[in-house]
């Protein structure tokens, strides 16, 4: 058997496939497999917040009578009649554990934020086509009562594009799966559709012989396509739910901004016209509805609505002068409606794999926030806190063309001042509030001390399945067969593992195999007639869908005919892999079986679990015993590439062969006293000594190799 790992690319050859030698019998067959690594989408569910504070006065924001007005006039915004200065920061619920949200909030109180922004995804929210999810870490109310009982304003930013370095700008994989396909931002019907409650046909361009299970209790007829079905409107079901808690309501909620950055992408008037009317229909005229564009008159001219009835924000590079900037955002805001505001001030960087990580200086990010702040103009700290990729939900960007794929990482520490684990004893945070301190008239909390951090050391591990045993588990229910491969989106498996087979004559003398469009990643394995286990998967591996930029509509799969000596090969079986994510519950957990197998269970490693230990993808389980629960960081070093999970929970993707990123963060409401389980799915090798290591600190400083490079060679 021969194994090979490809990047996603244009390409995947394999030359001259090692065959049989010769033997008895010239006639045989081999069994193809590809697997598509993906994540597949599950949640693992949270306890509801309001198990962790405080209740409210009541389960809806009081409405105060005509003392609560929040306004914009004399270009100045006002609050209550008084003049008020935005100084926010970005806080993602959705990458913070809900038992953290009050400490991280705590903490941006602390640096003298008044005022948090935060994006909705809406594919956390609608994982499957009207399945919608609001608890656990999709409580978006639950949120935002927390942020009114700490005196927060929000800054709201349901997309229905959000970018955010976010699995496809927060666009369900589902919308993918439409045929003709749909143009994604923009005003067609049956994009608009899917946001206004109405009718569309989900229809594959070779549809399976049997539907995917996402829709099977939809379909009807012949197998060729499915029938129309009426989709849950995503503002339809989300706006009403924050309809309450907007400011003049009694809630927190100030302004809520249409699409992000649209000017940096199209110039569709149509589609932002309907977002505005549709924002209208549920939240009324009073709520100040926003844009964000780069501050320049292309993306501006792009991008904004002109007049009274949106107000037009901006975004630069830290440093840029904002002077200039803020005198160009008034040619886009009618004449007294244009407070200067930066509503993305970036406090660091996103990195990639295969990156250094980024960082900026922390004196250089203050006095280019004070250059703001002292023209009187507002800001929100993009990130304040950036928190956790945790499960499949990281977010990807391309370079000169589409092939030059940069996912990113598991971490959006992003360098804030508030880190990925809520540490505030850093010089960025002490600069950044000794600007704030200087021109907030409010007082200032003191500091928190950093949460305490432990390391339980050693964790053992053993394998305890390999993929090709996971497999032979699956119900063939679950089997998808089609003449060609098909998207994983298609098949419904909108993240996760898709394993592709194939069955092709024998050739003593060997063959060349060509796919020509895969994405992400792929790893083909051959198996032999004579092997007993006859069918090893080549798995291609989504390792995170586009979230900016032209290329977008990021479909997974194999995306293109496979070839075999310039023949192409039919008759595909394709089987979905399922992995738990942020947001469904899996009917089949093989992470909840493999922790199950090893608790109670004494076990003794010996020289031939660590000799079969092979570079084919497997499970490896092992506990830890936790006596005093704090948070804590995973150690990846020595290991190859792969998906981890703590009690059962998606903590992320480590990848320590491409850097830089090695310790993967486990916040302390994942553990539990006494045994904890860990389990580890490797796709490459293993550690030798199959060990990791609980740590009480993170690391960035892992080595990128020859292989990231190739990651980048689409």
């Amino acid at each position: 058997m021969q194994g090979l790992t490809g990047s996603r690319t244009s390409s995947v050859r394999t030359e001259s496939l090692a065959m049989a030698r010769r033997r008895s019998s010239r006639t045989g067959f081999f069994l193809l497999s590809l697997l598509v690594l993906a994540a597949f989408t599950l949640f693992a569910p949270l306890p509801s917040l309001s198990s962790l504070s405080p209740p409210l006065r009541s389960s809806s924001p009081i409405r105060e009578v005509n003392t609560r007005k929040f306004e914009i006039k004399n270009d100045k915004f006002w609050k209550d009649g008084q003049p008020f200065q935005i100084i926010g920061g970005d806080l993602h619920y959705f990458r913070v554990l809900p038992e953290y949200w009050e400490d991280r909030l705590l903490r941006a109180k602390a640096l003298g934020l008044n005022t948090i922004q935060t994006y909705v995804p809406w594919n956390l929210h609608e994982p499957r086509p009207g399945k919608l999810v609001f608890e656990g870490i999709a409580d978006i109310v639950a949120f935002l009562k927390l942020c009114q009982k700490m005196d927060f304003l929000v800054m709201l930013r349901p997309g229905p594009y959000i970018c955010a370095e976010w699995d496809l700008g927060g666009f369900p994989a589902w919308l993918l799966a439409t045929n003709p396909p749909l143009r994604l931002r923009s005003s067609d019907p049956a994009f608009l559709h899917l946001v206004c409650n109405e009718k569309i046909t989900l229809i594959t361009k070779e549809a399976p012989s049997r539907p995917p299970k996402h829709i099977q209790e939809v379909y009807r007829g012949s197998p060729k396509a499915y029938t129309k079905m009426r989709v849950d409107r995503w503002w339809g079901n989300l706006l009403p739910k924050i309809a309450p808690f907007l400011y003049d309501e009694g809630g927190p909620i100030v302004m809520v901004q249409i699409e992000n950055e649209y000017g940096s992408y199209g110039d569709d008037k149509a589609y932002l016209h309907h977002l505005v009317t549709v924002a209208r229909r549920h939240l009324g005229d009073d709520v100040i509805l926003y844009t964000t564009d780069g501050g320049t008159r292309e993306t501006l001219e792009k991008g904004t609505i002109r007049g009274d009835t949106v107000f037009s924000a901006v975004d630069f590079s830290t440093g840029d002068d904002p002077h200039p900037i803020f005198k160009l955002q008034k040619e886009y805001n009618a004449p007294g409606k244009s407070p200067p505001l930066c509503a993305e001030f970036y406090t660091g960087w996103l990195t990639h794999w295969g990156e250094n990580i980024a960082s900026t200086g922390a004196h250089f990010t203050a006095a280019a926030l004070d250059r703001i702040l002292t023209l009187k103009g507002s800001a929100v700290l993009y990130m304040a806190h950036g928190g956790t990729n945790f499960g499949f939900y990281n977010g990807a960007n391309t370079g000169a063309d589409e092939f030059d794929y940069k996912p990113d990482l598991t971490s959006y520490d992003y360098d804030a001042p508030i880190r990925e684990s809520g540490d505030v004893d850093n010089a960025k945070f002490k600069a950044l509030r000794g600007v704030v301190k200087r021109h907030s008239a409010a007082s200032i909390p003191s500091v928190p001390s950093n949460n305490e951090k432990k390391g339980y050391g050693l964790i053992q591990l053993q394998k305890t399945e390999s993929l090709f045993d996971l497999i032979n588990k699956i119900d063939p229910i679950g089997v998808v067969e089609s003449e060609n491969p098909a998207s994983m989106e298609s098949v419904g498996q909108m993240f996760g593992f898709l394993l592709y087979t194939s069955a092709y004559a024998v050739k003593d003398q060997g063959g060349n195999l060509f796919i020509p469009n895969v994405h992400d990643r792929a790893q083909v394995f051959i198996s032999c007639p004579s092997e007993d286990n006859g069918g090893r998967p080549t798995y291609v591996e989504n390792m995170g869908r586009i979230n900016y930029g032209s290329h977008l509509f990021d479909q997974k799969g194999i995306l293109s005919p496979v070839y075999l000596d310039g023949n192409i090969l039919k008759s595909w079986k394709m089987v979905a892999i399922p992995f738990q994510n942020l947001n469904e519950v899996l009917d089949i957990n093989p992470i909840k079986e493999t922790a199950h197998s090893i608790i109670n269970k004494t076990w003794t490693l010996n020289i031939k679990d660590i000799e079969e230990a092979s570079i084919e993808p497997a499970l490896y389980s092992g506990c830890f015993v936790v006596n005093e629960i704090k948070d804590t960081f995973i150690s990846f070093r020595g290991w190859g590439k792969g998906i981890a999970f703590v009690n059962e929970f998606n903590i992320g993707r480590f990848w320590p062969s491409t850097g830089p990123q090695c310790n993967l963060y486990v916040p302390a409401p994942l553990l539990r006293h006494g045994e904890n389980n860990l389990v580890i799915f490797e796709l490459e090798s293993p550690n030798p000594e199959l060990v990791v290591h609980s740590v009480d600190h993170p690391d960035f400083a892992c080595s990128s190799n020859s292989r990231s490079s190739s990651l980048h060679q689409l």
